[in-house]
């Protein structure tokens, strides 16, 4: 498509039209905000948590992992990439304001606090409510708001105005991503809900022990039976209370027969067992152990956390992509939504060394893809780019130079060193 037919037929979620240039009265564009507006933002006060680093931690890894449209064989195996915009998206700019990998990122951190997200094109080539022919020039998520038998209304931030609105969307046209862990993180009474509440009590607790209250019992010498000694009593405290607020040191006195009883110490409760319980118990649903975030978990830890939690939400995005942004065209000709993972991100330097060996004398990588994963310009040698084993190619030339020898005839052959003792 030219650039003047690409121009002609392009279509907007917000504008419903060809894309013109907003004018007003603001000089730059639109409205205006001093933090970025566009950014995800935990609420229900998640953020007060720990929940927001879990949140964190699983959307990093889950925007690690590479997600392309690719071309796949009759086998399922993979070819090579489409050059299309959608892969474009997906792997430098999602939009104007996200890269691809800060797209997926904002995808899972979407869905891990709503529960579900949708994935909406913000921009293409033609209107996808009227057209299966388009191609995908921009990539939005947002969160559904209300839900209708074949329409979902989302509200998304809109670039052009700098706000977010509430547009309405066929299903059909948008990726539409359940979290595969909603009954362990989104489930009314998960797992992940009873900790958010234990978390919020045990914070309430916390602002109130840290409060300016003394918390003060003053035993006055009288006893209060009547209501004339009961507002003496309270003229007493207000007497103390005056003393200590207007005091340049928070200094006051009392009389000789009156006591001070202090009752700011520490609530004793079984609060703390219970978050520790419940915190041990989503990290075991969820796949995760402490290792995983502090950064000193093994191979094998990694693989299962990768294994149980990353790879369904991974699949879970890219199937629902496939379903809605291809086409039963596209995916009979071959085209797809694959995730790759580097097996080699977590292999430390001294087994790597061995495992170049065994991929490249099997014959499985070249040596350029090895120089490649170490951080090594490839090499101009030919043979760099060739699926060959040394050790064979040295013991075939070795072969072929013994056949060529026999191949000489007796008596051209010169005589061997007993022969000419022999003489």
């Amino acid at each position: 498509m030219g650039l003047t037919d690409r121009f002609k037929g392009a279509w907007n979620a917000f504008l419903g039209r060809d894309p013109t240039p907003q004018s007003g009265p603001y000089m730059y564009g639109g409205f205006s905000t001093g933090l970025r507006p566009d950014r995800r933002r935990i609420l229900g006060g998640h953020d007060r948590s720990i929940i927001t680093a879990v949140y964190n931690r699983l959307a990093i890894d889950v925007a690690s992992v590479n997600i392309e449209h690719v071309y796949m064989d009759q086998n399922k195996r993979f070819i090579g990439e489409v050059d299309s915009g959608l892969n474009y998206c997906l792997t430098v700019s999602a939009n104007r304001d996200q890269t691809g990998r800060a797209f997926i990122q904002d995808v899972a951190m979407t869905m891990f606090d709503e529960g579900v997200v949708a994935i909406v094109i913000e921009s293409a080539s033609s209107n996808p409510n009227f057209s299966n022919s388009y191609d995908i020039y921009s990539l939005r998520a947002g969160t559904i708001t209300q839900w209708y038998p074949k329409h979902v209304k989302v509200r998304l931030f809109n670039q052009d105005t700098g706000r977010h609105e509430e547009v309405v969307f066929a299903k059909d046209c948008v990726a539409i991503i359940e979290n595969p862990l909603y009954a362990v993180m989104n489930s009314p009474n998960s797992t992940l809900q009873r900790l958010i509440r234990k978390l919020n009590l045990l914070d309430n607790i916390d602002e109130h022990n840290g409060s300016e209250k003394l918390d003060l019992i003053v035993q006055l010498p009288n006893i209060l039976s009547n209501d004339r000694k009961q507002h003496q009593a309270e003229y007493r405290r207000n007497q103390i209370e005056n003393q200590l607020s207007n005091s340049r040191y928070g200094i006051a006195y009392i009389g000789s027969t009156e006591k001070i009883i202090q009752l700011n110490r520490a609530v004793e409760s079984n609060m703390m067992p219970q978050i520790e319980y419940l915190t041990s118990m989503l990290y075991s649903q969820l796949g995760l152990t402490a290792s995983v975030f502090d950064g000193t978990a093994d191979e094998k830890v990694m693989l299962n956390y990768y294994n149980r939690t990353i790879e369904p939400i991974l699949s879970a995005i890219a199937d629902e992509m496939k379903r809605k942004f291809l086409t039963p065209n596209a995916r009979t000709r071959g085209q797809s939504i694959a995730f790759f993972r580097d097996p080699f991100r977590l292999v430390p330097i001294n087994d790597l060394a061995e495992l170049a060996d065994k991929f490249t004398r099997n014959e499985i990588m070249t040596s350029n893809e090895i120089r490649q994963i170490v951080g090594m310009k490839p090499s101009d040698d030919p043979k760099a780019d060739e699926l060959i084993n040394s050790n064979n190619r040295k013991f075939e030339d070795s072969s072929q130079a013994m056949a060529s020898e026999e191949e000489i005839p007796p008596e051209e052959q010169e005589p061997a060193q007993d022969d000419y003792e022999q003489m």
